[in-house]
């Protein structure tokens, strides 16, 4: 019997966390309106799992990360994608989008990520920053067609850099 997974949305933005409070918090970045997005490589499909924002995606629950890729040669390839919405004038857009390599290898339970690669490029997606370029051309096409079917409107709204990034291969 299949499973029913429970679709997940990006996280929306909320009201202004500073409004009304003078100050308190300007400028402090909020991690409301970043989400995760994993892209299995091999299978090209890619999906919002908000538990990779603790290490805690299906794909990471249970492994062991190393921060060297040749203790897990046979590790199955990953993107982790930040991407964060804001909202502009003609309404809300894909502002950061930032991937991240990683690779999972189930059997020996053992995983490659380097995380401070991860935290960098999570709060580089916060500072609205496109990082893309290390993906292959195949997760890219496979994030842009995500991202689009996600909502038209927040894809339209994105930038040409994005654009281009993902679909001038």
């Amino acid at each position: 019997m299949e499973e029913k997974k429970k679709k997940i949305g990006f996280n929306i933005i909320k009201s202004d966390p500073t409004d009304g409070h003078k100050g308190f918090g300007k400028g402090a970045l909020s991690l409301d309106n970043v989400s995760p997005v994993i892209i299995d490589v091999e299978a090209g499909e890619a999906e919002i799992d908000i538990g990779a924002m603790h290490a805690r995606s299906a794909v990471e629950k249970g492994i062991k990360f190393l921060p060297n890729k040749e203790e897990v040669p046979n590790g199955k390839p990953y993107w982790l994608v930040w991407v964060t919405i804001d909202r502009k004038e003609e309404g809300p857009y894909y502002a950061g989008v930032t991937a991240c390599y990683m690779t999972v290898d189930r059997e020996i339970r053992r995983g490659y990520k380097s995380l401070p690669v991860h935290v960098n490029r999570m709060d580089k997606s916060l500072k609205r920053h496109i990082i893309v370029d290390e993906m292959d051309a195949k997760s890219k096409k496979v994030l842009a067609d995500f991202l689009r079917a996600h909502n038209e409107v927040l894809w339209n709204n994105s930038s040409d850099e994005l654009k281009e990034s993902l679909t001038n291969l």
